[in-house]
């Protein structure tokens, strides 16, 4: 794997990082984290996560980690094609997702695009999805801007599933019927 620390998808916010915080931050919280070790290797590496937006058509491939800092102009790409695509809404992620992301894209060595299914929703939207369906919780993660559900073509939805629950970091859901995984970065656990 390409990184030399331990990740901490528990970062600062975007404006007070710089690597020394970067790197007392990733020592400190990376064991609470319990993030895997494979996201470890010799040196800082540009961090990439490329996304497709099933219901808009929009693909981006952002490089959000780069020169030893996160890139503003680059998690905003992230944060509009994560965006509640039925409001126009756009907010800032939760930074600890997109790293999510991007460990579960290299643990799986994934060679495509993640496909994003629902990414940010407003309370408006998760409400409406709420009266259509059961499986939809009340206090979603994703109107917090801490949840996605994603597939990655070329790869078993099974194999996805296994990999994300093997990071152990936050809520993994399965839902083989409607094809795709839910990962979130709230409290540990998992369903489906």
């Amino acid at each position: 794997m390409p990184y030399s620390e331990q990740v901490n998808i528990d970062s600062p916010t975007r404006s007070s990082l710089n690597r020394r915080r970067f790197l007392q931050a990733s020592l400190g919280l990376s064991t609470a984290l319990a993030l895997p070790a494979s996201f470890a290797a010799s040196k800082p590496a540009d961090r990439i996560l490329s996304l497709h937006n099933l219901h808009t058509g929009e693909r981006v491939k952002a490089t959000y980690w780069a020169e030893g800092q996160y890139q503003a102009s680059e998690l905003a790409t992230l944060n509009h094609i994560l965006r509640d695509h039925r409001t126009d809404e756009v907010v800032d992620m939760d930074i600890r997702l997109i790293n999510l992301l991007t460990l579960l894209h290299e643990q799986v060595d994934g060679k495509q695009d993640f496909n994003i299914i629902s990414g940010y929703r407003s309370p408006m939207t998760n409400a409406k999805l709420r009266q259509q369906s059961s499986g939809v919780a009340k206090k979603s993660f994703h109107m917090q801007a801490k949840a996605v559900d994603i597939a990655l073509p070329g790869r078993d939805l099974k194999q996805l599933n296994k990999a994300a629950l093997a990071l152990q970091v936050g809520g993994v859901g399965y839902y083989p019927k409607s094809g795709f995984i839910h990962v979130d970065t709230g409290p540990v656990r998992h369903w489906g």
